[in-house]
């Protein structure tokens, strides 16, 4: 075989690995500080990332909103400067955010998933199942991230409010928290949702990325207690490597109004995604390394059904100020709120796509955002255009940071500032103010 034909590209990962275990760890850690750092450097060069929390606004569950615009300008420019410009004009004169751009993978060349601190430590309390990797940390600190164990809201039974009792859901105490509140087949699949499987990075094979072999991943392990504490992957169903998009975990909440899963993938049912993510996404959409790490099967008419049942009660948290057409009571709203709304249905064009009274149309739509950019490498990854991404819900969206299918945007004002820019839609200050009040009550 010639060399050039050796080195062609492959769909494909290395199934047989011929290098020690311990050396490959070894080498991964000794690399680890200078990755992180180059990592955290981009982060801290594309956002303001200091603790600003919201005056008297939290989550549902009381943790703190981070406030403020935390894309970082080029030096001259203002957001009201850039804004005025068009696409081709942002394009050429390299203006386009970079914050704006794509966010690679803390690792994108080994891409797999990731996770807080929080929920490492968690569960190592809970279950003494490590989900630390030895090659790389977490980039996004936890001030943006969601609450920690989320509050759960059940569409079965409102009255009871937080079903949680503040307690991140795991095998120890599933049983005790759902026995009596659920029927048998949602037990059921709860217990599958928080039983850990085989996984890319966590398994027992010597091509792992966690130091011990690894029971794997449960479901809820990136979708905690049904919401999302902000985990990351790549996609699993593009190639080559460098193509490939970050995703954050989006919340679970509001499931049975989606009529779409997976953000660029459009499958249509719950049941479609939860299969395709154990026997593919877990292990990059690649079943030969799945055979060999010990894909998990489930079975369609029971397990996964179970599980589906479940994940579709999973309920968005309350909103007291809206209506029952998903729109604000004006004896409850304020002004700001009032006014934000009027801009959300009108100037800012949010309502094109984003539909009460769930806010999503359950379609997918290209945003074009190569018309500010030029493709280039950013840390191991080619920022191109994204595709078309599905529309997320916006009910209970300030308990979901970051924002946008990869977290790039890691606030509301970032998120306005983001499709103002995009849509072209020239919002003023006062508009931009009244539409982050709006947002805050869904």
């Amino acid at each position: 075989m010639a060399d050039d034909d050796a080195e062609a590209p492959s769909s494909y990962m290395p199934v047989v690995i011929k290098e020690h275990f311990a050396t490959t760890m070894a080498r991964m850690k000794a690399d680890k500080p200078g990755l992180m750092d180059k990592q955290m450097v981009l982060m801290a060069q594309r956002y303001d990332l200091a603790n600003h929390p919201a005056k008297n606004v939290t989550m549902t569950g009381g943790k703190p909103i981070q406030e403020g615009v935390r894309v970082k300008l080029n030096n001259g420019i203002t957001w009201d400067k850039l804004s005025a410009m068009t696409p081709e004009e942002i394009q050429t004169k390299n203006l386009y955010p970079a914050g704006f751009l794509p966010l690679p993978h803390a690792h994108q060349s080994e891409g797999g998933m990731v996770f807080p601190k929080f929920e490492i430590d968690e569960l190592k309390k809970q279950e003494g199942r490590d989900l630390t990797r030895f090659d790389l940390d977490f980039d996004i600190p936890d001030i943006f991230l969601p609450e920690f164990p989320a509050p759960i809201f059940l569409t079965t039974r409102p009255d009871l409010g937080d079903v949680s009792k503040g307690k991140l859901i795991t095998i120890d105490n599933y049983y005790e928290t759902f026995n009596g509140l659920l029927n048998p087949k949602q037990i059921e699949g709860v217990r599958l949702l928080v039983t850990p499987f085989a996984q890319q990075q966590f398994n027992q094979t010597e091509d792992r990325r966690s130091e011990r072999p690894s029971r794997g991943v449960a479901c809820f392990d990136c979708h905690a207690n049904g919401n999302t504490n902000g985990a990351f992957h790549l996609v699993g169903d593009i190639r080559p490597q460098k193509f490939r998009h970050r995703i954050d975990t989006p919340s679970l909440r509001g499931v049975n109004i989606q009529r779409l899963f997976g953000s660029q993938r459009a499958l249509k049912t719950v049941e479609d995604f939860t299969e395709f993510e154990q026997r593919g996404a877990y292990f990059d959409g690649d079943p030969v390394i799945a055979t060999k790490k010990g894909v998990n099967i489930l079975d369609r008419g029971s397990q996964v059904q179970a599980m589906a049942e479940f994940q579709e009660i999973l309920d968005f948290p309350p909103a007291p100020k809206l209506g029952i057409d998903g729109k604000l009571d004006p004896r409850k709203a304020s002004g700001a709120e009032l006014r934000g709304q009027q801009v959300f249905f009108g100037a800012g064009k949010c309502a094109s796509c984003h539909t009460a009274p769930y806010y999503t149309d359950n379609l997918m739509h290209n945003l074009r955002t190569d018309r500010f950019f030029k493709p280039h490498m950013v840390n191991g990854m080619m920022a191109v255009s994204d595709g078309a991404i599905k529309t997320f819900t916006l009910r209970g969206i300030k308990d979901t940071p970051p924002y946008l299918h990869d977290g790039r945007l890691l606030t509301l004002e970032d998120t306005i500032e983001f499709f103002n820019l995009i849509l072209e839609t020239h919002l003023d200050d006062q508009q931009k103010k009244d539409l982050l009040s709006f947002l805050r009550v869904l």
